[in-house]
């Protein structure tokens, strides 16, 4: 049986649903929130948007261009999704199987390396696909 994630992470021995930050740790959040989850976000939508107007203004040559940006923009989104769902436990720690507090800091790394394969594997599409045209 799985701990609810609100029971399982701490803070100044608080659970996670009944923490009250200060106002240091608040700064510390929303500076977060701005700095990598807004990134995120905004780079989803402008690849959207881009994707629209490769849609609405080229032909039809260029409508699988439109489409690899629709997909790198939808995975962009969810790249962002999974960064949130790291980043909340970042300033938390971890009741352990053995009843003790761990606290353990964790790069993002691991969605760098996501995000990287995700870019690579998109412009070499957008390359081969450019090559490709009439």
């Amino acid at each position: 049986m799985e701990i609810n994630a609100n029971d399982r992470y701490h803070l100044r021995l608080h659970r996670a649903r009944t923490v009250q930050l200060t106002n240091n740790e608040l700064v510390e959040v929303r500076a977060a929130q701005r700095t990598f989850e807004g990134a995120y976000i905004r780079t989803a939508l402008s690849q959207f948007s881009f994707a629209i107007v490769i849609l609405k203004i080229f032909t039809a040559e260029f409508y699988s261009i439109g489409a690899l940006f629709s997909i790198y923009g939808a995975g962009v989104l969810l790249i962002s999704l999974f960064r949130r769902q790291q980043g909340n436990k970042q300033f938390f720690s971890e009741v352990g199987e053995d009843g003790l507090n761990q606290k353990k800091f964790r790069t993002s790394g691991n969605v760098v390396v996501v995000l990287t394969a995700l870019s690579v594997a998109a412009y070499t599409c957008l390359l081969v696909l450019t090559v490709k045209l009439p």
